[in-house]
């Protein structure tokens, strides 16, 4: 399974402008990261880029693009670290960001002696972004799961392998939600709401919607 940019961005919390941002080196930094999948067109992201996209999008929320970008570089360059993204578990306070363990930490950006830490954030867990509710990666409804032992992670039905999109294309199409178990015995009613409703969430990454929000200010 590989995730295009939109679902990738709904996942994460990344905007679609972020993700292309995301994936350039800077004049002085390499880039935040280049999906493992494809880094051309057609764009992928696997479920490992995922979790490191909500990493980043974490650290946004509270640091500058400018010390992201020169933290991975210390990582990679300086430390060494060359392990996917979403291997290590990166916190900021504002100030600076660290390369964290279970009970201490490496400042990425002043590269001062290891700090303790004391909160550790869990990255699959649900979040804020400018206002919008990024759901749990693994839950992101309470009957849609995502799993990459199934379907390579697409979000499924919870307990199935029936993929949300087919679900939620049928409600579209005039199907009753109480009529979906007569294509798919194992989806209830409250299943398939559940899947018309992240279906919905997913689209408002749409790039032509985020084009006319931009432009709306």
């Amino acid at each position: 399974m590989a995730y295009d940019p939109k679902l990738a961005a709904a996942l994460s919390g990344a905007t679609l402008r972020q993700l292309a941002h995301w994936r350039k080196a800077s004049v002085s930094r390499g880039a935040v990261l280049i999906p493992e999948i494809s880094s051309t067109r057609p764009v992928l992201y696997s479920f490992r880029d995922v979790v490191a996209l909500r990493t980043c999008v974490k650290l946004r929320n509270d640091t500058s693009l400018q010390k992201i970008r020169r933290a991975l570089d210390t990582l990679r360059d300086d430390l060494k670290e060359r392990d996917h993204l979403s291997s290590y578990t990166l916190v900021t306070d504002g100030g600076s960001i660290y390369l964290a363990a279970p009970d201490q930490a490496v400042d990425l950006v002043r590269k001062k002696a290891n700090v303790v830490i004391h909160e550790m954030v869990d990255v699959l867990q649900p979040f804020y972004r400018d206002g919008r509710h990024i759901p749990p990666l693994l839950q992101p409804r309470t009957h849609v799961a995502v799993d990459p032992a199934i379907r390579g992670g697409v979000p499924v039905i919870e307990g199935t392998r029936i993929p949300y999109d087919e679900v939620a294309a049928l409600l579209r199409d005039g199907v009753l939600p109480e009529r979906i178990s007569d294509y798919y015995p194992s989806v209830t009613a409250t299943a398939a709401l559940d899947a018309a409703d992240f279906a919905d969430y997913v689209d408002s990454y749409d790039p032509l919607r985020e084009q006319r929000e931009v432009a709306a200010g």
